[in-house]
């Protein structure tokens, strides 16, 4: 075995699992599995088939979704810059097939760094709706706001929040929430050997008290008829099935919807619940040998179906996923909370500490009071421009300054007061020294037949892949398609085989790289 696994887990899984514990501890003996899933936002299943640079074999769980070699590096080709498809691991698609996401839902990712099932939300909504991405980490915001740039969402806002602050400020208000929730981890050991050389210090204790957390805040979250869908990487029965049996107890408005055991689920195991409750053989609701809580026994029968993804019976690593159905009639979600709401509720919330947190925030303020505002009446202006001159029409949503960037925002700004953002929307630009500068995500999200100047590279002689390293390359005037009276000097909309790469810049035969210095092929 080429993983060295805990012995403290291996005894508690073969507790578990019994007679299919050998089958389950061979499964660590194969090698794990790559995928990627098409981003249909840009490329539909059956022309990226058409088109793939790999072998593809279907995942039966998710329909845009392929098993491919790892070992044939799929980072590492034009197509993934371009954002025809997403890097994931085979069992991570399944939570977001199970949302049931359609266009126009509002949809929430609660703890949603690096963004796979982000991305693969967006697909679904096809453009329209709202998708509030969200990641209590700063720094893991990074990836994920990098990632839905890159897959060219244009409908989505990214928060770095507590689902505490996000549920004082949306209440009631998605219709569906993804909950891919912090766990111990122990489905990812063959993926990653670092979780399991650091699993003890991993308390799985600390992750059902933050897992419910955060299962009760989403429960504020929902709008009635809505759908909660909660899932983890681990095998732990006590972030799992406890965890739903007893949001259950305490929130009876809501059910679990069954998943199919036709896609390669196998059903949840209630009958580990009475193993927790007994106590013994390191089983314990908090792993400290606490006993399990009174849940009725409807709660406990309803956690048969959730759903399970079992390395020893499935390709793909180790998952757990619970559908939640809220039972009221499906009606329009509240409005959000205004900022001065917000407020007063936090101060109430924070009592003697709201004098403390108001004295701050006017420190802040005194101290930004100096500072030069950019002008937006001046940026607005030169973003507007730049659309006229650039694209065919202009992109539909809120434009809003922020932070000194232009957006195309689903929400208003007024929404967003008072929550820490880290993208309000769809970044499309700059002003800097009185000129607009368009921005990478805006390349990336629109199509070429949106932009009035179009240059596309070659694949097969290398030229993307000179792009895509910062190059300057030769290109004659006659390779750039243009829409009528329209000059080729200036921006222009980079594109490989027709997929948006990024901008460029001509003029008299020059092309000036224009692909971001951190984004570029290493």
């Amino acid at each position: 075995m080429a993983v060295q696994l805990p012995l403290a887990f291996l005894n508690r899984m073969k507790t578990l699992l019994r007679d299919e514990y050998s089958q389950f501890l061979s499964s660590y003996d194969k090698p794990r599995y790559a995928g990627i899933r098409v981003n249909t936002l840009k490329i539909s299943e059956d022309d990226f088939r058409a088109i793939s640079p790999f072998q593809l074999r279907p995942i039966p769980w998710c329909a845009t979704g392929f098993y491919v070699d790892e070992g044939l590096k799929p980072g590492k080709h034009p197509y993934y810059h371009a954002g025809l498809y997403y890097i994931q691991e085979p069992s991570a698609m399944a939570p977001a097939e199970a949302l049931n996401v359609e266009p126009g839902d509002r949809v929430l990712d609660l703890c949603a760094a690096p963004g796979g099932k982000s991305t693969q939300i967006a697909a679904k909504l096809r453009g329209r709706g709202l998708l509030v991405t969200n990641d209590i980490s700063a720094d893991r915001t990074k990836a994920l706001a990098k990632n839905m740039e890159l897959y060219g969402i244009r409908n989505a806002v990214v928060l770095n929040e507590t689902p505490e602050r996000i549920a004082e400020a949306f209440p009631r208000f998605f219709d569906k929430i993804l909950i891919d929730a912090p766990c111990s981890g122990e489905g990812m050991f063959r993926k990653d050997e670092d979780m399991a050389r650091q699993w003890e210090r991993h308390s799985v204790a600390k992750c059902t008290l933050m897992q419910r957390d955060i299962l009760k805040s989403a429960a504020s979250l929902l709008s009635p008829g809505g759908r909660i869908v909660y899932s983890t990487c681990t095998f732990a029965p006590e972030e799992n099935e406890a965890s739903i049996a007893e949001f259950l107890e305490h929130h009876p408005e809501f059910e679990v919807i069954p998943l199919p055991e036709q896609s390669g689920f196998s059903p949840g195991r209630p009958e580990w619940l009475a193993m927790l409750a007994e106590g013994g053989n390191g089983l314990t609701l908090d792993g400290q040998g606490s006993p399990l809580l009174e849940i009725s026994e409807e709660a406990i029968a309803q956690t048969a179906g959730c759903g399970r993804l079992w390395p020893h019976k499935v390709e793909g690593e180790g998952h757990f996923l619970a559908v939640l159905q809220h039972k009221g009639s499906i009606e329009q979600p509240e409005q959000t909370v205004t900022a001065e709401e917000r407020r007063d509720r936090r101060d109430r919330r924070l009592d003697g500490r709201a004098g403390k947190s108001r004295k701050q925030e006017k420190a802040v303020n005194a101290r930004n009071a100096g500072k030069k505002e950019p002008d937006e009446r001046v940026m607005l202006e030169g973003w507007h421009t730049f659309a006229a001159e650039q694209l065919c029409s202009v992109p539909e949503g809120e434009t809003l300054l922020f932070g000194g960037h232009i957006y195309v925002s689903p929400l208003n700004k007024q929404q967003l007061h008072g929550l820490k953002t880290v993208r309000p929307g769809w970044y499309v630009g700059t002003v800097k020294n009185g000129r607009f500068q368009p921005g990478h995500p805006l390349a990336a999200a629109i199509h070429p037949s949106e932009a009035r100047k179009v240059l596309d590279l070659s694949l097969a002689d290398g030229e993307a892949v000179r792009y895509l390293k910062g190059e300057t390359l030769e290109i004659p005037e006659s390779r750039i398609s243009s829409t009528p009276n329209t000059k080729p000097k200036g921006y222009v909309l980079i594109t490989v085989d027709g997929y948006s790469l990024g901008w460029g810049k001509w003029q008299d035969g020059l092309l000036k790289n224009e692909y971001p210095a951190g984004w570029r092929w290493t």
